[in-house]
């Protein structure tokens, strides 16, 4: 199983983003970038126009992952912006089905978001249209939260139902993750972490996001 870091942004410092997208470009395999509008979830971040600048700076690939009201109208325009991974939350979407295949239709890979309270279960029929299970191990909506311990059984079924699908479904995890609870997640079954304060509150975010992967690897073999 490969092991994805995708430093979050939301942790950086707003007015140097290309500066700290390229602090772990060395590192890192992907930039997520955290897209709220303060009507989904009660914070206000950064939005299209902001995403489309960092795009003609940032090296790495750019997860962008919308906690906003009407995802189905604002995902496509991510996707055709550059973005190559574009991820609605099931919450909010009114249809993730013909959204989900927007994204993809633009390039992008489609992720589906789950908050901590939300089951993935009733939504098992639609992993055929899904390149990735976000699960946030979190309340969405600010950085610097402490990691739930209680998303961890749902980390597990997630992983148990994305083996019965099959296919190349990365299963994410975003909030609190840090050098201590990237183990629990990687044994769980996740994949691809995001990590905000664990990285850019570091003296040295390349090598953090070193350290992360190697603990990740190292939990994530049979």
């Amino acid at each position: 199983m490969s092991v994805r870091i995708a430093p979050s942004l939301l942790a950086s410092d707003f007015a140097r983003l290309a500066d700290e997208a390229e602090a772990v470009a060395d590192t890192a395999d992907w930039l997520h970038v955290d897209v709220m509008d303060a009507h989904f979830v009660p914070n206000l971040t950064i939005g299209l126009p902001v995403v489309e600048s960092l795009l003609r700076h940032a090296r790495l690939p750019m997860d962008c992952h919308l906690m906003i009201d009407d995802p189905d109208h604002w995902a496509p325009q991510y996707a055709e912006a550059g973005a190559r991974s574009v991820t609605i939350h099931a919450e909010a979407a009114g249809a993730p089905i013909r959204t989900l295949r927007h994204i993809r239709a633009a390039g992008a890979r489609a992720g589906l978001a789950f908050n901590p309270t939300t089951a993935v279960e009733p939504y098992a029929d639609l992993l055929p249209e899904i390149d990735m299970v976000l699960l946030m191990t979190i309340e969405p909506g600010f950085g610097g939260q402490e990691f739930m311990d209680l998303v961890l059984p749902k980390i597990r079924q997630a992983r148990q139902l994305i083996a019965r699908n099959g296919g190349d479904i990365w299963l994410q995890v975003d909030g609190g993750v840090s050098e201590e609870t990237i183990v629990r997640c990687a044994e769980a079954g996740a994949d691809m972490f995001v990590a905000g304060s664990a990285v850019y509150g570091a003296a040295d975010p390349a090598a953090a996001v070193t350290a992360l992967r190697g603990l990740a690897v190292a939990a994530s073999r049979p």
